[in-house]
């Protein structure tokens, strides 16, 4: 079974890549979180500022540890204690660091890149301001197309993110999105990534493994 699911994932992971390239985007595809840490870690340089998207994959793979551990600065939003004013000033400096990371809600096989965000800060360093964007996506990410790609919005990212800030929005209860209109919904923008944006150097890494929500 793990020699199967072994080829499904680097079948797919790999024709993910292929679409990516051909839609202007540098990419890659690595087996493991571990790998793709180090493609990640490459890009750091001393006294670098890196962003981070608030991705539960970046966080899981460790990449926050490996820009300490280069001497960068890090920018991050969700950092413990900071204050309101701190945390934005923070969102800001992001969209103009030396290195943005981030994950996606989803990829597909037709090599665009879908979010959705609630304040913005990722979709927008995603399209425009860093130096450098990287972004990771796991195996589990990868869809066929835009509709299947916005259904794992609503099945799967949007209802697992609202748990996980603890919002009280009807996804919470029912599992799937409920379009609800509340001052705390998450989901406000809507982002397709059809090709690389123009004067960009963005790099995607597909990980044969499942990352993130």
């Amino acid at each position: 079974m793990d020699a199967i699911r072994t080829w499904r994932n680097d079948t797919l992971g790999e024709a993910a890549v292929k679409a990516l390239k051909k839609n202007g985007f540098d990419a890659a595809y690595v087996k493991t979180g571990a790998e793709a840490a180090d493609l990640v870690a490459g890009y750091f340089k001393k006294g670098a500022t890196v962003g981070f998207g608030g991705s539960m994959t970046v966080k899981a793979i460790g990449v926050q540890d490996r820009a300490k551990a280069a001497g960068c600065e890090l920018l991050d939003h969700n950092a413990p204690g900071l204050a309101p004013e701190a945390k934005g000033t923070i969102l800001r400096r992001q969209l103009t660091s030396d290195v943005f990371v981030s994950g996606s809600n989803a990829v597909t096989l037709d090599g665009e890149i879908v979010n959705v965000d609630g304040t913005g800060n990722r979709v927008a360093a995603l399209s425009f301001g860093p130096a450098k964007t990287v972004v990771v996506v796991g195996i589990n990410k990868v869809v066929r197309d835009l509709d299947e790609a916005f259904a794992r919005v609503e099945t799967c990212a949007a209802p697992m993110n609202n748990k996980r800030l603890d919002r009280p929005n009807p996804c919470v209860k029912s599992g799937t999105c409920m379009d609800c209109d509340g001052d705390t919904r998450i989901c406000r923008i809507y982002q397709i990534l059809r090709k690389r944006p123009g004067g960009t150097d963005f790099t995607v890494i597909v990980v044969g493994e499942d990352l993130g929500f």
